[in-house]
């Protein structure tokens, strides 16, 4: 089942301005797999856009395949032999139809057979021979930034536009597949923010059935896409696919990961770098420090659906090999609520940008941890500080159905007494549960899912107009 098309319309608007100007326009547009590239380029292309879907062919049958498209916007264009990129392009040039726009769509199964192809559309800008608007999209995002963003690629510094697409937020999923906010919290806790992900499950009635047979099943569709993913911009998963492993796991510090690989830290430092920049891995520090001296980053996965994965589904492919389905899912689901939890503490931090707290813009929120100001360890789920810096923020994450407040509350006091960071500021307490109690609590500011999910979703949208 097709989902309505959701959410891109600051993308939208970025391209039809590049794609309505008098010149040339280049576009590049890249990022992870299934996330709604393609039907991007499919819902701005207008009737004289040639879109071309490119494969994993040799370098003739591929210009071939784009001269036949072609034939169906000019007539005959297919009866010439192209010996060359340059002379496809350079025909296309000629005959052109005024304002088309040619879409280049998986534009890095082109490199790979043909590498010059970068440095032939590089000479056609340079010479201003271009007549038409010209995208090129792809899913392999470390071959992208390589083909535009690093200085001595031939094509860097001619982009007009470079538009990442990344996964969507939870508030999407939840009027994507009509749910409740709660539900779209525990939704969001296995598929992540990847629209194609929601498009499969939202065949099924119930999550077990989807999860079951999309992710559990030897044969399901997505039983073996972290591997597809990782794939997608290396050579070899094999290492990037055990980092992965183990700091879902519960391996974050570099430390303790080098010391199970088997590798010294040094030689890790890029591997986990370039997770990171693909959006897998996040390094955690505590708030207050800089990224740049502390000693105590931690590793974690940034991605709900790999992090659902690497924690249910590797540690028991050898079992679902079996087609022992359901009890591997049984075990899951008596754990499931504390990985949900991990995820709805992450987005407690990330939705302090949007909520009116105290009438105060609020900075992204993070983790502290570390000896209290009486000596005693302490972690706080969320630390975080108004852009003025005149007051402070301490809250406690809760996924539970009955959490008591005024429990939550004293547990709270005692940080806001002990927090060693503290510069003479205002402490503001606040809370996220998974439900409201009606009985009277001491603390003022009480979020749920959908508070967050709804505030979070209009600021967005009026931040748009």
């Amino acid at each position: 089942m097709r989902l309505p098309f959701l959410n891109r319309d600051k993308d939208i608007n970025r391209l039809k301005t590049a794609l309505n100007s008098k010149t040339f326009s280049f576009i590049v547009i890249y990022g992870r797999r299934r996330c709604g590239k393609s039907r991007l380029l499919q819902h701005i292309s207008g009737k004289n856009d040639l879109y071309f879907l490119a494969d994993q062919n040799v370098k003739q049958l591929q210009i071939e395949s784009l001269s036949q498209e072609i034939a169906k916007y000019i007539k005959n264009f297919d009866q010439a032999i192209y010996p060359s990129w340059e002379s496809l392009l350079s025909t296309l040039n000629e005959r052109a139809i005024p304002g088309m726009c040619l879409i280049l769509d998986e534009f890095p199964y082109l490199v790979q057979s043909s590498q010059e192809l970068p440095s032939v559309i590089q000479k056609q800008i340079d010479l201003q021979k271009i007549n038409f608007n010209l995208i090129i999209c792809g899913s392999s995002q470390r071959m992208m930034q390589g083909i535009v963003l690093d200085t001595g690629a031939p094509l860097y510094g001619r982009a007009d536009e470079i538009i990442k697409i990344r996964p969507m937020e939870v508030y999407w999923m939840a009027k994507a597949l009509n749910l409740k906010s709660e539900e779209a919290i525990e939704n969001y806790s296995v598929w992540g923010g990847v629209p194609r992900y929601w498009e499969l499950a939202k065949n099924y009635h119930l999550i077990e059935d989807a999860v079951k047979e999309l992710i559990f099943d030897r044969n399901g569709v997505l039983h073996n896409e972290p591997l597809r993913l990782l794939l997608d911009d290396m050579r070899t998963a094999t290492q990037a696919h055990s980092l992965l492993s183990l700091i879902a796991n519960g391996s974050h510090k570099i430390s303790k990961i080098s010391k199970q690989i088997g590798k010294p830290a040094s030689s890790l430092t890029r591997p986990l770098a370039n997770l990171i920049e693909l959006g897998y891995v996040k390094r955690e520090i505590p708030f207050g420090e800089s990224l740049r001296s502390t000693k105590r980053t931690l590793y974690k996965l940034e991605d709900p659906f790999l992090m659902f994965w690497y924690k249910f589904i590797h540690p028991n492919q050898s079992i679902l090999e079996m087609d022992t389905i359901d009890g591997v899912y049984e075990h899951c689901q008596s754990v499931f609520h504390m990985h949900v939890a991990s995820i709805w503490e992450e987005l407690a931090r990330k939705s302090i940008v949007y909520l009116n707290i105290e009438n105060k813009k609020w900075k992204p929120g993070s983790r502290w941890w570390g000896r209290g100001i009486d000596g005693k360890e302490m972690e706080i789920d969320v630390v975080s500080e108004s852009f003025d810096k005149e007051q402070l923020l301490i809250g406690e994450v809760k996924w539970e159905n009955n959490s008591d407040i005024n429990r939550i509350n004293n547990k709270l006091l005692y940080y806001s007494e002990n927090f060693p960071k503290k510069n003479n500021q205002k402490i503001v307490l606040a809370c996220w549960v998974k439900k409201r109690q009606l009985k009277k609590h001491k603390i003022k500011h009480i979020f749920t899912p959908q508070k967050v999910l709804n505030e979070a979703h209009s600021q967005k949208i009026g931040n748009q107009k």
